[in-house]
């Protein structure tokens, strides 16, 4: 648990993923328990529980477990840095430059108000752009495809940076992204 200190303390992955993510998933798994979901993957039981967006008790939890399983995928330590390849070609066209979209994805997160998600998603044609959830919502309710995601709950930051989530945010952003990661994902969504 304490593999992206100093970035992300071991205190908080024991929180986050320990108990919250844990909670996520146990409540879920209770809920369809017996139902036709429990026969469905985790996105089957996240696309079948938006209901059309008027999500049901199910969704809350299903896409939590989702969100939250993305998000860990997104970091390793010693991460950060800038992506290469296709996926930076991508960045540079959507955006103009990795630091515009690094403006851009911070914003997201630091103007979702209250709980929810910064998310870069790419489209079939590669193109790219930044979008915010509030809750649990995915860009998959949406027909959209996630490459990167950024937790903007307080329980992702608040044990090491209590309420300064831009900081959270920079730390997430210049020193935990897995752009190895991201790029593979680009790639699964463009081909």
């Amino acid at each position: 648990m304490d593999a992206l200190e100093p970035h992300m303390s071991k205190r908080t992955l024991e929180f986050h993923y320990g108990k919250h993510h844990q909670a996520y998933l146990d409540n879920m798994n209770k809920q369809i328990a017996g139902s036709e979901l429990e026969a469905k993957t985790l996105e089957g039981v996240v696309l079948s529980s938006w209901n059309n967006g008027s999500p049901t008790p199910v969704f809350n939890n299903a896409a939590q477990v989702w969100n939250h399983t993305f998000f860990w995928e997104n970091m390793k330590p010693n991460g950060g840095g800038a992506p290469s390849g296709k996926l930076a070609d991508a960045i540079n066209a959507s955006f103009g430059s990795l630091d515009e979209f690094k403006a851009q994805f911070k914003n997201a997160g630091a103007t979702q108000f209250g709980s929810g998600w910064a998310w870069l998603v790419a489209d079939k044609a590669g193109k790219l752009t930044v979008e915010k959830t509030p809750n649990a919502v995915t860009p998959l309710v949406e027909g959209k495809t996630p490459i990167l995601t950024m937790d903007v709950w307080e329980h992702a930051y608040y044990l090491d940076v209590q309420n300064r989530r831009p900081d959270y945010m920079n730390t997430f952003v210049e020193k935990l992204i897995d752009w190895e990661a991201v790029a593979k994902r680009f790639e699964a969504a463009t081909a």
